[in-house]
């Protein structure tokens, strides 16, 4: 079947036939469609508690007994939502941020910093709120549920605003969110759990040691360690900690890695042994082989990930949200300490303790830790953080009762509608600053991580425009790789409309799968020896499905080379030392498969139809003129 830009599979395609769209552009991608099924979840629960608030109640407080013999648990419908199934999505939050610590912005450590003083400054400061207006009172002691940022709420909001803010926010709120619910589960687990059962606790902390013991051995059945996860959780719940702890942590241990050649190649020499042979035995290898190229964290992100978000989060939102409502109960609660301390600490503290945390640190550091775009682009963050819903409610019902917990309810939900509010003012106001304000205010001037491990060299590459351009957009490309051809018209589509954007070509010849790259590659650099690169690039290309050495001296003639002199170095190979530069320092940049472009030395991870990569490039040389 054929694909043209068009096309979904167009842009859904980044490897030659294989789908490689990050799990964080996964993640994000489900974010909106998540928000939305939250927001309906939680109105559900408000329309559920006031019309039929007994059968509400009722319905939640049901008990369900898991037995095995003697043994079990039992606990009503609610507690299994908040203490069972909230544990999932902590799993899921952990095994996004352990992927950015080994393969995405927070690979260098130094940009942890911030955002750890930022995520910490945001807890404490609407604490400090809270505490302020409920200090004297018996609510005191629930300040923990002031302080925690709902990641599947804010992520959803940085989705619908889509364009008005820049891609590296996310990773910042990301990882701000990560850190609130690190503290918060230890705030759980120290200040909100129960009389503590230390038998059960140490059996606990036992079975997490083995984990540890068994992941240093290298054993990878994830079967194994979802029974010992398991086990943990029971013991958790029998010490009197709140278990979900444990989804955090398994999430956080869970390597990240991309997919090397060699299990890709691997894998490609299994498919090939099953198409000869069609066995059960084979199609079971395959299938093992192709699980084993990628990275545990990955297949568990994309195994558990649409399941947190359409279903246990919002379930969660059905069993937590429900609190009756009328005009004297509304009246009473914003004059509550509770709701106000909880409304204003996130709407008012989150964002004065993420900006000012971030401010502070970069002034201290003259500059050396920095935010990851303009502090317009903070400003919104640091409101988008105020929307505090999952933890916040959980804390809520572990810390209040009967009245005070409506109160604190009505100062949740507030919280999330004033900060979709002051969010929405600040991003209204960025857009009304003149073009060269606004793109400082979201991008700021910081310089980005380079994925690209060897920089452009103009003599050496293979360059197409401009020599001077600000944006230079490589690709690593294999002749026969049906993705690269329909890649090339958007490329000149892209450089049609961008007069000042360079464009570079590497070799990168999947040989286990494409019998005539090489030899297709060494050809273009046998014309580039007659000053004929770009010629014979378009030609292979333009004709994926013939590139033997007959048809490559055809396209030699056709273009005008000297025959003899092309054949001699096709038979001598002279073109494979350069071929052979390109792959080494594709593997160095951690390339796996074709096509993979970078742009101005960061990778493009999205799709490649022409709309992807020119929002890609219009960013790219808006964040060069800032840094000029």
């Amino acid at each position: 079947m054929s694909m043209s830009p068009t096309t979904p599979g167009f842009t859904e395609q980044t490897e030659c036939g294989v789908d490689m769209h990050t799990p964080l552009r996964d993640f994000l991608r489900t974010e909106t469609g998540s928000a939305s099924v939250l927001l309906a979840a939680a109105l559900t629960a408000l329309a559920w508690a006031n019309i039929g608030s007994g059968t509400y109640e009722t319905f939640w407080q049901t008990q369900l007994s898991v037995r095995l013999g003697t043994h079990g648990v039992s606990l009503e419908l609610r507690e299994w939502v908040n203490s069972g199934l909230m544990t999932l999505f902590f799993f899921v939050v952990g095994l996004e941020a352990r992927r950015e610590f080994d393969m995405g912005e927070l690979r260098d450590r130094r940009r942890v910093t911030l955002p750890l003083l930022a995520g910490v400054s945001g807890m404490l400061v609407p604490v400090a709120v809270y505490l302020a207006f409920n200090a004297g009172h018996s609510s005191v002691h629930g300040w923990g549920a002031a302080m925690s940022t709902d990641t599947a709420f804010a992520l959803g909001m940085l989705a619908l605003l889509g364009d008005r803010l820049p891609r590296g926010l996310r990773i910042f709120i990301l990882t701000v969110a990560v850190v609130d619910d690190f503290v918060a589960l230890v705030v759980i687990a120290v200040a909100y759990s129960g009389h503590l059962t230390w038998p059960a606790l140490l059996v606990a902390l036992g079975l997490f040691g083995v984990i540890l013991l068994i992941r240093a051995a290298g054993v990878r059945r994830g079967v194994v360690y979802g029974l010992l996860a398991t086990a943990s959780w029971v013991a958790l719940l029998k010490s009197g900690v709140d278990p979900v702890v444990i989804g955090l942590a398994m999430g956080l241990l869970t390597y990240a890695y991309p997919a090397s050649r060699s299990d890709l190649e691997r894998a490609s020499d299994l498919f090939r042994l099953f198409r000869e042979q069609p066995t059960p035995e084979l199609e079971r290898s395959v299938r093992l082989g192709l699980a084993s190229a990628l990275s545990p964290n990955e297949r568990l992100q994309r195994m558990y990930h649409p399941w947190t978000s359409y279903v246990i989060v919002p379930l969660f939102a059905l069993a937590n949200a429900g609190i009756t409502v009328d005009g004297g109960q509304l009246a009473d609660a914003f004059t509550s300490p509770i709701t106000l301390g909880i409304l204003l600490g996130y709407v008012l503290g989150k964002p004065v303790g993420i900006v000012g945390a971030s401010w502070l640190t970069a002034r201290l550091s003259r500059s050396g830790l920095h935010p990851p775009v303009g502090w317009g682009a903070v400003s919104a963050g640091g409101t988008i953080a105020g929307v505090g819903f999952t933890i916040s409610l959980l804390i809520a019902t572990l810390a209040f009762s009967g009245k005070q917990l409506t109160e604190a309810k009505i100062g949740i939900l507030g919280a999330v509608v004033g900060s979709l509010a002051v969010t929405w003012l600040v991003t209204w106001v960025i857009a009304l600053l003149p073009a060269p304000s606004r793109s400082r205010a979201l991008l700021g001037t910081g310089q980005e991580i380079v994925d690209l491990a060897v920089p452009v060299d103009v003599h050496r590459d293979h360059v197409r425009g401009p020599m001077e351009a600000p944006v230079t957009v490589v690709e690593y490309g294999d002749f026969e790789c049906p993705y690269c051809g329909l890649a090339e018209p958007v490329i000149r589509e892209l450089l049609s409309d961008f007069g000042d954007v360079r464009y570079v070509w590497r070799h990168f010849p999947l040989n286990d799968v494409h019998p005539h790259a090489q030899l297709a590659a060494e050809a273009a650099e046998a014309a580039a020896e007659q000053g004929a690169y770009w010629e014979m690039h378009d030609l292979l290309l333009a004709h994926q499905g013939a590139l033997t050495a007959a048809d490559l001296l055809r396209y030699a003639e056709e273009i005008g080379l000297d025959t003899k002199r092309f054949r001699k170095a096709l038979r001598e190979h002279t073109g494979a030392p350069r071929v052979a530069e390109d792959v080494e320092s594709a593997d160095l940049s951690g390339v796996s498969g074709t096509p993979t472009f970078f742009i101005n030395g960061r990778r493009h991870h999205g799709a490649y139809d022409i709309e992807s990569l020119s929002a890609a490039v219009h960013v790219a040389k808006e964040r060069a003129a800032l840094v000029r």
